[in-house]
């Protein structure tokens, strides 16, 4: 029989308990015994639910408390110096240590542990640690935790099939002390590998995924040869079958290794590497199994189930009675979980959907019709074709006028001046100081800011009574900056609830869900809206918060923009039109607001883009197309500014040096970046002596995402770092990222001693 599978399952609950639940262990709320009971109750409700389905083979081990690639390197043992840890299992103290950072004693100033690096998991906006090894890393089984959740499954009644990030992909995404290569470890890294897998086998479990993402990715000879002396190794020891799992793309040039790799089985990722197929299928040993991921892990629509049974039948005709499972394309870490939760989305649209729950029910129907015909699934074929042709015929999701302007726009209206003339303008109207200082936008959202949004939703306080709360914020907002000795000020968006989110309620073409919560990093969520038709800006959406900021106070005002990038990358994008065709429609929306925030006085405008590195594709060959259009249109969304009005941009959590053409093709005035976790090693990419970027930078100098809040000379010593490789004039001061998820009470101090750092440098500039 054909098996229907899963290869992961979100981890938050389908109310965010994991998110409650870490979040009052780390306030001291709730202790060690109280998370891991929270964490097992969650587990178990999952298996369950995938069970109810029916799947066959469930996942285990892709539960975690932050992130599964620093789970593994605590149970490799793959912890760096200075974490408190030495021997057997790893301690939350640690492990959360490694995730978040740890404040020091000294008031928090300046002392404590660092987090590891943190950047996007290949082109999702999951984000994952970094493992840091050393070239003579030793490597050892702390806790066996696939084996540990399979044990607790079967105490529960269920079966399941544990999850483990493969070792080559491991090592290929750690990184070294010494700049050596990681894959060189793996030698040692895989005794360790071969132990889990043999304590597994004995406990009788008889099958392992094993995920190798990095299949995906060019790789190198070396990495290739990686993977055949890593499969060679552990099929020599005891193990359960192996199911290799590759997803986020095709094997492309990687097909001939993993068709000759010692496994069981292979997942193919069909959504987004279905040209592979005919290759594979005449590839692939005859006695190997193959999972054919025909379900999007990563998108809400609905699958065609008649395409897709069509894709099944086709296979099972070319291996003929050979073993075949039918899966999602990747695991369902990256949608929400439960599509009967949204009972306020149009009915006509939620027809269109399918969350993780209703995914797995895709699964579990399509292994069925191939088993048993197309006639024994002939209702659910029937609700599928009349949910793809509601779709298609919908008026609502093309509109005329939105494709006439977009036809209309000319090269012409999306180039400013160059450069030089304008920094010349912008000088002489904003007259800033070396070092000048500023923040990335938003400021805490604190319990007060929540409750008055929530109150504005249920009707509790007036209009005007939620608009005075905000001044009021927006007003105390400017004060503390004035008296802090910013440089150039922002309103702290208290109105917003979410920095997508927020444009997309205002964009027609946007819906939004109830609890289509996906997990981001640890206990940080997001809900992606979701883009289903034509995209427009029927009204101005942040130049009346701007403007009133603005008229407090005599020092330049920063409006805050997401770009069309990051609102397409950050939302579940409709997938009947090309990606760009609506990149470049809300390129126009944001163009629209760029053109009010100037003529109501706005001096600076930035245009959010951390998800432009993000979007790149995991091929090189196709990186040329998507970063031609990518920059058109922020280039289409912020041309139509003035010569004087300086156009900032921020990116986070990116590796910027195989594009650093196209970041400077983008032609902001300013880009803010994430530098404080790799001490400036991110800006190695900006001062290249071939081609420098002309513009300003901001490197972060402190990390927003630990609790830590650093000394002055701390962030005076990366400014240090910064200057040894910018030109001065170049430097901005600010830190990684939004405020948005700390506390005043670190905000504050932190934002004191950033002054003071750059008061520090300019002291230093004066006396050189």
């Amino acid at each position: 029989m054909t098996v229907a599978s899963n290869l992961g399952f979100p981890r938050i609950g389908a109310r965010r308990e994991l998110k409650s639940a870490l979040e009052q262990f780390w306030a001291g709320t709730l202790d060690e015994t109280g998370l891991q009971d929270v964490a097992a109750t969650l587990r178990g409700k999952h298996w369950r639910k995938q069970a109810s389905t029916p799947i066959s083979h469930i996942p285990s081990g892709d539960f975690s408390l932050y992130d599964h690639v620093l789970d593994t390197a605590c149970m490799l043992g793959a912890i760096p110096a200075g974490y408190g840890w030495s021997e057997g299992p790893v301690s939350l103290g640690t492990y959360f240590a490694l995730a978040r950072g740890e404040a020091g004693h000294a008031h928090g100033h300046g002392s404590g542990l660092p987090a590891l690096e943190m950047t996007k998991w290949f082109d999702t906006n999951y984000h994952y640690l970094v493992p840091l090894l050393s070239a003579g890393q030793h490597f050892t089984l702390t806790v066996n935790r696939p084996l540990a959740q399979v044990k607790e499954s079967m105490a529960a009644g269920l079966r399941t099939r544990p999850v483990l990030l493969g070792p080559v992909s491991f090592l290929l995404l750690s990184k070294t002390t010494d700049g050596s290569d990681p894959i060189d470890l793996l030698a040692r890294l895989l005794p360790v590998y071969a132990s889990i897998l043999a304590e597994l086998a004995v406990a009788g479990v008889p099958w392992v995924q094993m995920d190798e993402p990095a299949l995906a990715l060019d790789l190198t000879q070396k990495a290739q040869a990686a993977f055949a002396l890593a499969y060679g190794t552990l099929a020599r020891s005891p193990a359960p079958d192996i199911l290799l799992a590759s997803y986020f793309g095709g094997l492309g040039a990687n097909l001939p290794t993993a068709m000759k790799l010692p496994v069981a089985g292979v997942h193919l990722d069909l959504v987004r590497g279905a040209a592979d197929l005919p290759d594979v299928l005449a590839a692939l040993p005859a006695e190997t199994w193959l999972s054919l991921g025909l379900v999007d892990g990563r998108n809400v629509w609905r699958t065609d189930l008649r395409a897709a049974l069509h894709t099944l039948q086709s296979v099972a005709r070319a291996r003929g009675a050979r073993a075949l499972m039918v899966a999602p394309s990747c695991s369902l870490l990256h949608v929400p979980m439960d599509l009967t939760q949204e009972t306020k989305l149009a009915p006509e649209l939620r027809g269109w959907l399918a969350f993780a729950c209703q995914k797995l029910g895709e699964i579990a129907t399509l292994a069925r019709g191939l088993d048993e015909g197309a006639a024994a699934i002939a209702a659910e074929l029937e609700a599928s074709d009349a949910a793809v042709a509601s779709r298609r015929a919908s008026s609502a999701v093309h509109r005329a006028e939105v494709a006439a302007r977009l036809a209309g726009m000319t090269p012409a209206q999306a180039a400013r001046a160059p450069y030089p003339v304008r920094r010349v303008a912008q000088q002489a109207r904003l007259n800033l100081p070396a070092f000048p200082t500023t923040t990335i936008g938003s400021f805490p959202q604190t319990g007060e800011v929540r409750k008055a949004r929530a109150a504005r939703a249920r009707l509790e306080i007036t209009e005007a009574q939620y608009e005075a709360g905000m001044k009021a914020l927006i007003a105390e907002a400017v004060r503390w900056q004035e008296a802090l000795g910013l440089d150039v000020l922002v309103h702290g968006e208290f109105e917003r609830n979410d920095m997508v989110k927020y444009f997309g309620e205002q964009l027609s073409g946007f819906a939004f869900t109830q609890h289509g919560w996906v997990q981001s990093y640890g206990s940080r969520c997001v809900a992606p809206p979701i883009i289903w038709g034509d995209v427009f800006r029927p009204a101005p959406m942040t130049v009346h918060w701007a403007a009133y900021a603005q008229s407090l106070t005599e020092r330049p005002m920063k409006g805050m923009l997401t770009g069309p990038v990051t609102l397409l990358q950050w939302s579940f994008v409709r997938n009947d039109v090309p990606r760009d065709v609506v990149c470049r429609q809300i390129a126009l929306a944001i163009r629209d607001e760029v053109a009010d925030l100037e003529a109501a006085g706005i001096p600076v405008i930035q245009v959010d883009e951390p998800a432009f590195r993000e979007g790149l594709p995991l091929r090189q060959a196709d990186w040329a197309l998507y970063l031609a259009w990518a920059v058109a249109c922020f280039r289409l969304a912020t041309g139509v500014a003035g010569d004087g009005t300086a156009i900032h941009t921020h990116m986070c959590y990116s590796a910027f040096n195989d594009i650093m053409p196209a970041i400077a093709d983008m032609d902001a005035d300013a880009i803010s970046i994430e530098t404080t976790r790799s001490r400036m090693e991110l800006l190695d990419a900006f001062a290249g002596t071939a081609a420098p970027y002309p513009a300003e930078i901001g490197p972060g100098v402190w990390d927003i995402h630990s609790p830590r809040v650093p000394s002055v000379a701390e962030m005076a010593d990366l400014l240090g770092l910064a200057r040894q490789r910018l030109q001065d004039w170049q430097i901005w001061v600010n830190p990684d990222c939004g405020l948005k998820t700390r506390a005043w009470g670190e905000v504050r101090p932190a934002m004191e001693n950033l002054v003071a750092a750059a008061r520090e440098m300019r002291r230093t500039l004066a006396h050189t």
